[in-house]
């Protein structure tokens, strides 16, 4: 085979999914991001949760905030839609449905199949450490209720 033919060879999404499983339950990186299955019994892995620690010097600064990431079956050649499950006041979130806007987040706009969850979540700590986003007022604690899932309400399991 080719270098140009091995180039063009195509992880399949559910391999692709249980990679970035694995990368996200071992916890690499440097811990201020993480991410895992909603719903074990997903079978088309769609369903995932994300975690950010809030960055030093900033507004978000000792906060968690906790994120939805729906994994469509175009994923990974589409991004997953992004939603912030606890209230963030940020540039690039709609301050309503805690979405990230696409269209405000350049990262799911000029997606790239290479990109994962995990990048995701390292742009969006990122950006809360921009200039327009680091000093951002942020909502009163104790509002996560308010923002209910569309899905209905989160499943929870005991460890």
């Amino acid at each position: 085979m080719s270098s140009a033919e091995e180039a063009k060879v195509v992880v399949p999404r559910n391999f692709r999914l249980l990679e970035e499983l694995e990368r996200g339950e071992k916890g690499i990186g440097d811990g201020t991001v993480s991410y895992g299955m909603d719903d074990a019994d997903d079978i088309y892995m769609q369903s995932w949760t994300g975690t950010i620690l809030g960055p030093p010097n900033t507004t978000y600064e000792g906060k968690i905030f906790q994120l939805k990431l729906f994994c469509g079956k175009e994923y990974p050649e589409s991004p997953p839609t992004v939603r912030f499950q606890t209230r963030i006041n940020m540039a690039c979130v709609n301050p309503e449905s805690g979405v990230v806007e696409p269209s405000l987040f350049p990262m799911l706009t000029n997606w790239r199949r290479e990109y994962t969850m995990e990048d995701i979540l390292v742009k969006l700590k990122k950006e809360m450490m921009t200039s327009h986003n680091r000093k951002l007022a942020q909502p009163p604690e104790g509002n996560e209720e308010a923002r209910a899932d569309p899905k209905g309400p989160a499943k929870c399991c005991v460890m």
